[in-house]
């Protein structure tokens, strides 16, 4: 017990020591700062730029004392303090201070009153021998000797042209503050910012910033207020003496005096002619902007456009764009907007003042005075009888569009096809390449649209206003009757020609009698059908020729020779 009572005693006077030394350093006057201190309570993980001395900064602050009082504050201002750095426009200790912080760093700062405001104070806010602490956060710093400055983060893997001075640009842009605050964006508004560059048109800074881009680059622009919107700002987004950093993506680019461009030619090795003003074309196209962005394709639509070229049918650079290619010819063709759609566009697809590129293939082109063109390509050393009109034709045939697409073949069928000549049985193209032909002979045809299948063309065969091209070789001709007469006699005629149809002597020919008789002349040699034509479907137009009552029967008043006729009839 007497042990115990002697501890807690020792106790009691330890705690009695510890307060009185608690209590006399509490009381202690504070230790006086030989300099600032500086507490750096948020630091960004990238540091692009230090404050230097003679820099230019934008800072808020809250500047209080020890015991935590607030003597004032730049967010109760609604506004940045703004100010160069170490040229004795702050108090020392800021100044001091300033020097190597970053843009959105933050500092608590300790500064004793021989770096502050000293024995004197400042009025009625800061008494003399203050210390004081300033809660500070960098928003902005440049130099007056800053320029423009570029950093390019996505260069494209063809660069054909850069942006100068005069040309027209169309670009993305999103705009912020140095510390990231975002002050406007064009991808906000779903539209590109387009604009004359080097002119003033722009800020300084941009105009600067634009110039050497590529299309499709993507590029940093940063720069001082003195190339921005300056010491006052642009009244809203925008606070004075602002640097402004805007990141950029350049969709399109051309010049006022820039016409189409002309690339990527895939001409055919055999190219026998070119299309001129007038001719009517029919061509593939995939449709693009400048930047790669798909608009319009006609092979989506599975079919060509069809148009006249040279006569304003279609936008002026395709227009000048289509002059001068081969059938098969496949060229990319850039078109400035002044020769596309203008300033306009065409609404959805189409901005304004887009730069056009489209990659074409000539599937086929004519004019409309073309005729068929017939070229020889084989033919038979005897060759004394010639296709005439008139004549029944046996002949094969290969037949392909222009292209090489292939449309039909009497190979696959393994017969001949078999027309008369003039009957108007085929495309008049074909009437024409058949023509004057020998047996044996093989030609190489090329009919124009409208001597084929025009506009309409052939449903699922043959597409509207299509060249076609046939091979044809003449595999057998039956010469035909002349022109007029579907049945000749090859002899003379029986004076008793009546008598001898009227078989059972009734004075009237029947339709049979008819058809039985003249078909024995044919069999017997002694007259002929026209080739080509169904015999009976011939003997009855003859039959009704004669029958002029129509009454089924013929009377020997109503028959009569084609010589005895005052009016041409394909008859006897």
């Amino acid at each position: 017990i007497s042990r115990l009572l002697k501890m807690i005693g020792c106790m009691q006077g330890f705690l009695y020591l510890s307060v009185l030394v608690t209590f006399a350093a509490c009381n202690a006057p504070p230790v006086p700062l030989d300099d600032i201190l500086i507490e750096k309570t948020f630091v960004p993980e990238q540091c692009a730029r230090a404050v230097q001395v003679g820099d230019y900064v934008r800072y808020h602050y809250i500047g209080t004392f020890p015991d935590g009082k607030k003597f004032d504050s730049s967010y109760d201002r609604g506004t940045t303090y703004n100010v160069f750095v170490g040229k004795k426009q702050l108090i020392e200790g800021m100044d001091k201070a300033l020097v190597g912080m970053c843009v959105n760093e933050r500092s608590l700062v300790k500064i004793p009153p021989q770096l502050a405001y000293g024995k004197q104070g400042y009025g009625t806010i800061i008494p003399p021998d203050a210390i004081l602490h300033f809660d500070v956060l960098l928003l902005d710093v440049w130099n007056p000797d800053d320029g423009v400055q570029t950093n390019t983060y996505h260069t494209p893997p063809v660069c054909s042209r850069k942006v100068e001075v005069s040309d027209f640009v169309r670009y993305h842009y999103n705009g912020t503050l140095l510390d990231g605050t975002l002050f406007d964006s064009s991808h906000t508004r779903m539209r590109t910012y387009d604009t004359y560059v080097g002119i003033g048109w722009l800020i300084a800074g941009m105009d600067q910033g634009l110039l050497g881009m590529c299309v499709g680059e993507r590029r940093i622009i940063t720069m001082p207020p003195s190339l921005g919107y300056g010491e006052n700002g642009d009244g809203s987004d925008i606070p004075g003496q602002a640097s402004l950093v805007f990141d950029v993506v350049l969709l399109d680019l051309h010049n006022p005096r820039d016409g189409i461009t002309v690339t990527n030619q895939q001409v055919p090795e055999s190219c026998t002619r070119t299309s001129v003003a007038g001719d009517f074309v029919r061509y593939h196209y995939n449709g693009s902007l400048l930047d790669g962005t798909f608009f319009d394709s006609s092979y989506s639509r599975n079919r060509t456009y069809d148009t006249y070229v040279g006569q304003g049918y279609v936008i002026a650079g395709m227009d000048e764009g289509l002059i001068g290619v081969c059938v098969g010819e496949k060229r990319t063709i850039t078109i400035p907007p002044h020769l596309a759609y203008g300033e306009e566009g065409t609404g959805s697809k189409i901005p304004g003042s887009a730069v056009l590129v489209f990659d074409v293939h000539i599937i086929d082109f004519h004019n409309p005075a073309d005729s068929t063109v017939v070229t020889v390509t084989s033919k038979p050393e005897e060759c004394d009888v010639h296709t005439k009109k008139g004549d029944f034709v046996k002949y094969h045939y290969n037949a392909s569009l222009m292209d090489g697409t292939p449309i039909d073949s009497t190979y696959n069928y393994g017969k001949t096809y078999n027309i008369v000549l003039g009957a108007n049985q085929v495309v008049p193209g074909m009437e024409d390449g058949l023509m004057d032909m020998c047996v044996g002979e093989k030609r190489h045809l090329v009919i124009p649209p409208h001597l084929g299948y025009g506009e309409r063309g052939v449903t699922g065969e043959v597409p509207g206003s299509a060249v076609l091209v046939f091979d044809i070789e003449l595999v057998e001709m039956e010469e035909g009757l002349p022109e007029g007469y579907m049945f000749i006699w090859n002899e003379d005629v029986s004076p008793d020609l009546f008598a001898e149809m009227d078989k059972n002597e009734d004075k009237v020919v029947e339709p049979s009698e008819f058809t039985d008789y003249i078909l024995q002349q044919v069999n017997d040699g002694k007259g002929r059908l026209a080739p080509g034509f169904d015999p009976y479907r011939i003997i009855d137009n003859m039959f009704s020729n004669q029958d002029r009552d129509g009454d089924g029967k013929i009377t020997e008043a109503e028959f009569k020779l084609k010589a005895d006729e005052s009016a041409a009839h394909d008859e006897l």
